[in-house]
């Protein structure tokens, strides 16, 4: 192979990685089945997963503050893997406007896709009934009560995104329609049309 001087190749390479970089941000509410979702997701397409509760779990531990800086520091974590040219999937509860932009500005920072899905669970006792047989994942967390889930703040969204509803479909089915959803829209990425 001839050395190439100019470096074209190391600059095609880079091109390519950040044209398939895509962030895909799942929210909804404590219950719904965003982790279970987000995880076969993230299997299916060989992504990158950030988990808000392991990252707010860990600075806990740490004798921290958590507040906002479980998802700064998520952003960060995912700006560096879209550098990379990765798929990232963060599943977090999203609640407010302001972690929905972050999230926005993130993959618009690094010229990547971005997908936002919101999982919810329209048959209240069905997910009174998640909630509350739930069993802790990350060791030290806390769960919240059924209570505590659906008194918690949070705002609607404000942009098309896909809602899948739990209580309405298999997870085999909510999968194939996320999984699809994700490359339509890496897809129109790709030829310029998002």
């Amino acid at each position: 192979m001839l050395p190439d001087p100019e470096g074209r190749d190391q600059l095609e390479a880079a091109m390519n990685r950040s044209a398939t970089s895509a962030l895909i941000v799942f929210g909804g509410l404590p219950g719904t089945g965003k982790t279970t979702i987000s995880r076969e997701l993230t299997v299916r397409l060989a992504a990158t997963y950030l988990r808000i509760d392991a990252i707010e779990q860990t600075l806990r531990d740490a004798g921290l503050i958590v507040g906002a800086a479980g998802y700064a520091v998520a952003n960060a974590l995912a700006a560096e893997n879209l550098k990379l040219g990765r798929i990232v999937i963060a599943d977090c509860v999203n609640p407010v406007l302001a972690s929905r932009v972050a999230w926005r500005q993130t993959a618009s920072q690094s010229s990547a896709c971005m997908v936002e899905i919101e999982v919810v669970c329209s048959e209240p006792a069905v997910h009174r009934q998640r909630v509350e047989s739930r069993s802790p994942d990350i060791d030290g967390l806390n769960l919240p009560s059924s209570d505590e889930v659906v008194s918690r703040p949070y705002q609607p969204w404000d942009r098309e995104h896909l809602v899948l509803d739990t209580a309405e479909s298999t997870l085999d089915h909510l999968l194939d329609r996320a999984e699809a959803h994700v490359r339509e829209r890496i897809g129109k990425s790709l030829i310029g049309v998002w």
